[in-house]
C-alpha cells in the first residue's frame, strides 16, 4: 500500500505542469534581447613581497609636505586663542608665525 501511494504521488507530480518556469526562453529572444556582455577578466593574482631578514632597512628621507598658508594661519589663530590672546594679538601672532 505504501509503495502504491508513493508511485501515485510521483506520477501526480510528473503529470502536473509546473506553475512557473524560471528560465523560459522564447524563440524570438535572440532578436529582442541585447547580447550578453563579455565575462570579466579573471582576478590578477600576485605573490606578496616578503621582507628579507638580511636586507638593509629602507628609510624615507623626504620631508613631509608643508601645509598650505591658510591651514597654517588657521592653526596659529586657534593656538593664539587657546593661549588667551585677544583678537588683535592673535592676528599679529598668526602673521608672524605663518610666514
Amino acid at each position: 500500500m505504501r509503495r502504491l501511494s508513493i508511485c501515485f504521488a510521483l506520477l501526480a507530480t510528473l503529470l502536473v505542469e509546473p506553475a512557473a518556469c524560471a528560465q523560459y526562453v522564447s524563440p524570438d529572444a535572440s532578436r529582442l534581447a541585447p547580447p550578453l556582455p563579455a565575462p570579466p577578466p579573471p582576478p590578477k593574482i600576485e605573490v606578496p613581497k616578503v621582507p628579507q631578514f638580511d636586507a638593509p632597512p629602507r628609510y624615507n628621507y623626504q620631508p613631509l609636505p608643508r601645509n598650505s598658508f591658510s591651514d597654517r594661519v588657521t592653526k596659529y589663530l586657534h593656538d593664539g586663542a587657546a593661549a588667551g590672546l585677544g583678537p588683535a594679538d592673535r592676528g599679529t601672532y598668526a602673521r608672524m608665525c605663518a610666514n
